[in-house]
């Protein structure tokens, strides 16, 4: 337990930054999955379709400090390569 009103208030802190890093992986995990589903099911046009807004929440994730800018790059790389092998 904390003793200080300085831990106090950091206790507080984290918790709160916890449960927004939670929900942001979350959120690019689950559109991740999306895309990735469709570029299993060979869906062209969904896929194209997904892999703008994906790239954009990888990128805001990697502003965020969710994710290290070169996971990011290779996130949006292997993605964009899988889209463009569909036919």
């Amino acid at each position: 337990m904390a003793n200080h009103k300085s831990a106090e208030k950091r206790i507080r802190q984290n918790a709160r930054r916890n449960e927004i890093n939670r929900s942001n992986r979350s959120r690019l995990r689950t559109q991740i999955k999306k895309l990735r589903a469709a570029i299993a099911g060979h869906d062209k046009a969904g896929s194209s379709e997904l892999l703008t807004p994906t790239v954009s929440i990888i990128d805001k994730m990697v502003n965020k400090g969710i994710l290290h800018k070169n996971t990011a790059a290779r996130y949006k790389s292997r993605l964009t390569k899988h889209v463009a092998e569909i036919q």
